[in-house]
């Protein structure tokens, strides 16, 4: 089986159990009595187990390979959605999702690996395929989770513990190594090393900046969707499920069919911030939404950009990175991911208690209207190398 597709389906089953499990957390956490800040902050103990270790896990998945990192990532993935469904507290609840946070090894290494398999023309498409596997466990995780919540709120979680299970088994068996180390001599630079090396390559601290500036605003949203949908349409959980599969639906087509065509059309220096723009548009729809159809039409355009947006900007972050240090430069982008969705969950959170179900969105879309300004001036005029240095 062609490595392609076994890490497309590797990411696929791996982002199922974790789309069975979003839509379902703020009400599982307001059972145990959580405002809409402590919703947030749970999903910022997430956010923060993942900076501290996802640069850990890139330079490991440089030192020894990235399908060691991905398996240790899958079984703390299984070993958290069942501390999850065990939950009978808001403590225990914060403990499951720091455990899958540390456990988050799999997305940067799977797109290091996919930088591993793939030219520097055709990085883009390989992102989007990762991409994709995000959109489709999107469309049938959130789906299942919302089915399955009839059953109470740890039916999905042990559902997305047993599927991690599944997923481990098949890619010790399935899944090749990407990269050729032997006795671990590959490189070994500390976070602070690697952080060093982001910032002196030309462009990238710039692109890293706008990447942390979409992942903060996009994150508000995420947290605070299922509260909005609430409170103004009074969706329960099973629905919201539903709105988060139309959102994988979207992701998938775009990621799916659509990047690798465009990039070859269009320079991922102006589909970055073109995608911005349109991400900004749809999540400043959502304060004037108070229509179910509407909802979904700003749903749908808020999609196509993400779609557009996120293999896009990695590909970037790739290709102004070197062959040798994909795992530590893209753990390095994940760490500002990290602390981006620390703090928008908790600014999300914050505002929309204290200010109404439409005010994260409206921050949001301000701060990628300022993402949107630093990408176009930044991107303008840069020149990406035609293929990483190997």
């Amino acid at each position: 089986m062609s490595p392609l597709v076994v890490i497309f389906l590797t990411v696929f089953i791996d982002l199922l159990g974790f789309g069975i499990i979003i839509p379902l957390l703020p009400f599982y956490a307001e059972a145990f009595g959580a405002s809409a800040f402590v919703v947030g902050m749970l999903s910022t103990s997430f956010s923060v187990a993942q900076f501290l270790f996802a640069p850990m896990w890139g330079r490991l998945s440089d030192r020894i390979g990235r399908r060691p990192v991905i398996l240790i990532g899958l079984a703390g993935s299984c070993l958290s959605y069942l501390i999850f469904g065990l939950a009978h507290s808001l403590a225990v609840l914060f403990i499951a999702r720091t455990a899958a946070g540390i456990a988050g090894a799999n997305i940067p290494t799977a797109q290091a690996y996919m930088a591993d398999i793939t030219t520097p023309e055709n990085r883009a498409k390989g992102m989007g395929l990762v991409g994709a596997a995000f959109g489709l466990g999107f469309i049938f995780g959130p789906a299942i989770g919302g089915f399955l919540s009839q059953w109470g709120y740890a039916m999905p979680a042990f559902f997305a513990s047993g599927l991690s299970l599944v997923n481990l088994v098949a890619a010790w068996i399935l899944l090749p190594e990407s990269r050729t180390v032997r006795n671990g001599q590959g490189p070994r630079l500390s976070r602070v090393a690697a952080l060093r090396a982001a910032l002196t390559r030309p462009h990238l601290p710039q692109v890293l900046l706008v990447y942390f500036v979409i992942v903060a605003a996009f994150s508000a949203f995420e947290a605070t969707f299922a509260l909005y949908a609430e409170r103004r349409f009074a969706f329960d959980a099973r629905t919201i499920g539903y709105v988060f599969a139309f959102v994988g639906v979207v992701l998938s087509i775009v990621q799916g069919l659509l990047v690798g065509r465009t990039v070859r059309l269009v320079r991922e220096q102006r589909l970055v911030p073109g995608a911005i723009l349109v991400i900004a548009v749809g999540m400043g729809m959502y304060p004037f939404v108070h229509s179910v159809p509407l909802l979904f039409v700003a749903t749908g355009i808020l999609s196509i950009g993400m779609g557009f947006n996120s293999p896009t900007i990695t590909a970037l972050i790739s290709k102004l990175s070197s062959a040798d240090d994909q795992g530590g430069i893209l753990g390095v982008s994940q760490s500002l991911a990290s602390l981006a969705r620390i703090a928008g969950p908790a600014w999300g959170g914050f505002v929309f208690d204290r200010y109404g179900p439409g005010a994260p969105f409206a921050s949001s879309a301000g701060l990628l209207l300022v993402a949107f300004a630093l990408a176009a001036v930044t991107l303008a005029h840069t020149t990406i190398p035609g293929q990483v240095r190997r």
